[in-house]
């Protein structure tokens, strides 16, 4: 006989409520684990998927996502006569408000060197990728865009033609993918007093009618570097070093900055606030089951007075623990695929971090238990007659 099962059958609104609130605690756990992974996927989306050895940026800076970074619009034909290089592409990235529909919206411009790239990586739900060079988009149905919209950015209009689903920056932004020329030009966007001042104040509407009052650094953030399948990366990676002002970066070297740099901090936040709930989680758990036990010491007395072994009540109690955790991990797991389809950001479940909160819990019920048996185990079957 299961007696934790009868204990629970005998009580099923305090049994559901228990298990209720330990599935709240372990959901609010796997909504952070997920909500991490998620950040950490959508910042290695274009890192992993671009297809590129090595990242060229300015030199003595971890770009172009870690950190800022813009390098020569001719760097491109630089590396290009590199030893070793198979193909370089231009690439730039960063946020831009924008208005459609009368709504202010936001997403990353990201700038592919189209058409050596016309973004065929880009895994589309829907539309094509960029045959054109001009004024032709691919965005992330996140922006709020569909196939066919004409977007106004800074001076031209732009046509979707593609789109593509989960794919944001580590802040959320959806990417709108357009060529790098297009992108330059987003980015050196410029109102029509601020070229009048430049003008004016050189003197020469002529020579500065495409200059600003504002110093224009290139934004060309990237040169991307597809090596030849018997090329040495740091060989290619020091010949390109050593020109001074340029900085050559692996793949590799580009994840190992996004994660543990820009993401560090989020990383501790992360595992600082799972550890504290994991924490609550047990103390909730070790007194339920101390109070559950208390609740039944006269019970127990009886059974150690009708000659039960300390392995049945013992028993009882793991039982009943096992129970509570057992239910509350799948109402956890049933309410996380529930709630976290509607959060605005990505919640990523992995079954290895599910399987580790899994047997996370199974050590916070087991400690639960060794307290409600500790305290079992001091009850006097004579007791039972008081």
């Amino acid at each position: 006989m299961n007696l934790a099962l009868k204990d629970a059958l005998h009580a099923p609104a305090r049994f559901t409520l228990t298990a209720f609130g330990v599935a709240l605690l372990m959901t609010a756990v796997i909504g952070m684990t997920g909500l991490y992974r998620g950040v950490v996927e959508d910042a290695l989306l274009i890192i992993d998927g671009v297809d590129a050895d090595l990242w060229v940026v300015q030199g003595e800076r971890a770009g172009p996502f870690a950190e800022g970074s813009a390098v020569a619009p001719d760097m491109d034909r630089r590396v290009e006569g590199v030893p070793g290089v198979a193909d370089v592409r231009r690439f730039t990235q960063f946020s831009q408000q924008f208005v459609f529909a009368g709504s202010s919206r936001r997403a990353t411009i990201t700038g592919i060197d189209a058409p050596r790239d016309d973004g065929r990586w880009l895994s589309l739900v829907a539309g094509r990728w960029l045959n054109a060079s001009r004024y032709e988009a691919v965005v992330d149905e996140s922006t709020g865009l569909a196939v066919g919209d004409r977007v106004q950015l800074a001076h031209d209009v732009y046509t979707v033609v593609g789109m593509t689903r989960h794919m944001v920056d580590s802040a959320g932004d959806g990417l709108f993918f357009v060529g790098i020329n297009d992108a330059t030009a987003i980015a050196q966007r410029r109102t029509s007093e601020e070229i009048h001042l430049a003008r004016a104040a050189q003197g020469n509407a002529v020579a500065q009618q495409d200059r600003s009052s504002v110093a224009q650094e290139s934004k060309i953030a990237a040169v991307l570097v597809r090596l030849e399948p018997a090329a040495d990366p740091d060989q290619v990676a020091g010949a390109i070093e050593r020109w001074g002002d340029v900085r050559a970066l692996t793949t590799d070297e580009q994840r190992d900055l996004m994660l543990n740099a820009r993401l560090w901090k989020l990383r501790l936040q992360i595992l600082a606030f799972t550890g504290l709930i994991l924490l609550i989680t047990g103390i909730v758990v070790s007194l339920i089951i101390y109070t559950l036990t208390v609740e039944k010491l006269h019970e127990i007395a009886l059974l150690k007075l009708i000659g039960a072994r300390e392995s049945v009540v013992a028993g009882m109690i793991g039982q009943q623990a096992g129970l509570i955790g057992i239910a509350g991990f799948v109402l956890a797991l049933g309410s996380s695929r529930l709630i976290f389809s509607l959060f605005p950001r990505r919640v990523v479940m992995l079954p290895a971090d599910l399987a580790l909160l899994a047997l996370a819990l199974a050590v916070i019920c087991a400690g639960a238990a060794w307290i409600g048996i500790v305290r079992a185990s001091r009850v006097n079957a004579r007791e039972v007659l008081s």
